[in-house]
């Protein structure tokens, strides 16, 4: 892995269970110094301790309120097919462990609104949740509806029934009666040009809530997304391509088992790469020439079509050759 935008050391200093697999981490400045601002929405990098894995780098939304500089906090799954990053933040991380962390970077920010509709599935209430804090602090109109399998699986569920918002906050358990579910339909029934949505979560999730919306006619301009993880993609079909360095006149071939950036990295080419799903943008990298084959999730479908810029990460080719401004 390449070089990475980790700028700072942060000391653990708090660790406790929230939810069934879910644990709460804060983190400091070990001299008591202010940390960085960052605003609602907003999530550092991490490099996180796992054995053997020394340059494992995973992202995590901030879900404190955006006015405290004394701590970070993270909420953190334990994903099941798990790729290190939250098994290790899991099993081995303590109090008192230092962490290299990026300063706060924010590609989900809130937007000005007349209304503002939060919908967070599972663990995507983290940056929803600091969204809320934000906006009851700011006395902005808001709802936020966090949808979970049950109550034990339900992160800061006791701090949210005592917050202040508690009153625009609505709980929808799996395992719960009919009439308390998330009725969708109803929520997307009638487009408002005055609301802005937000929705994070599992990929299911989102990618269900923003088909209800558009299918109601709300405009994507409206409709506000952040992925946890990359998409699921076939490549039973993936064949080779070359790359060629525009600066340079280099090229390299791309195996089918290869991603651009593993190329590039053999060959002594660094690209800034981050969460290698092609969910955060990092690796963002100009195309001068040639058609990618997009698979980030960081694009938007006008982006995709312009096909001037990939994630080389994730991204492959359409085209035989891509020429990148490298």
């Amino acid at each position: 892995m390449s070089a990475l935008p980790l700028s700072m050391f942060v000391e653990v200093t708090a660790k406790r269970q929230t939810a069934e697999d879910i644990v709460v981490i804060e983190l400091a400045d070990p001299h008591g110094r202010p940390l960085p601002a960052f605003s609602a929405g907003a999530h550092i990098d991490v490099r996180v301790p796992a054995p053997g894995q020394d340059g494992l780098v995973r992202q995590y939304s901030l879900c404190n309120h955006p006015e405290e500089r004394d701590r970070y906090r993270l909420g953190i799954l334990r994903e099941p097919n798990s790729r290190g990053g939250s098994t290790a933040m899991h099993d081995e991380l303590e109090i008192g462990d230092l962490l290299a962390i990026s300063a706060p970077k924010n590609h989900f920010p809130l937007e000005p609104a007349g209304r503002t509709l939060l919908l967070a599935g599972g663990i995507g209430i983290t940056p929803l949740l600091c969204m809320a804090e934000r906006l009851a602090h700011t006395q902005a109109a808001f709802e936020l509806h966090y949808c979970t399998r049950s109550a034990a699986r339900t992160a800061f569920l006791d701090e949210i029934r005592e917050a202040a918002f508690a009153d625009r906050v609505h709980l929808h358990f799996d395992d719960g009666d009919d009439d308390q579910k998330l009725d969708l339909a109803s929520l997307a029934a009638t487009p408002d040009p005055d609301t802005q949505v937000y929705v994070c979560g599992p990929a299911g999730f989102i990618d269900h809530v923003l088909s209800t919306f558009r299918d109601h006619g709300w405009p994507d301009a409206q409709l506000h997304t952040e992925y946890f993880s990359g998409a699921e993609t076939a490549r039973e079909d993936d064949g080779s391509f070359e790359v060629k360095i525009a600066s340079s006149g280099a090229s390299f071939q791309v195996p089918a088992d290869k991603t651009v950036h593993q190329v590039l990295s053999e060959n002594g080419i660094e690209i800034m790469v981050s969460c290698e799903q092609g969910v955060c943008g990092t690796c963002l990298t100009r195309v001068l020439e040639g058609e990618p084959d997009h698979r980030d999730l960081y694009l938007d479908d006008d982006e995709h079509a312009a096909n001037d810029q990939f994630t080389p990460c994730c991204s492959r080719a359409k085209s035989k050759t891509l020429v990148l401004d490298l």
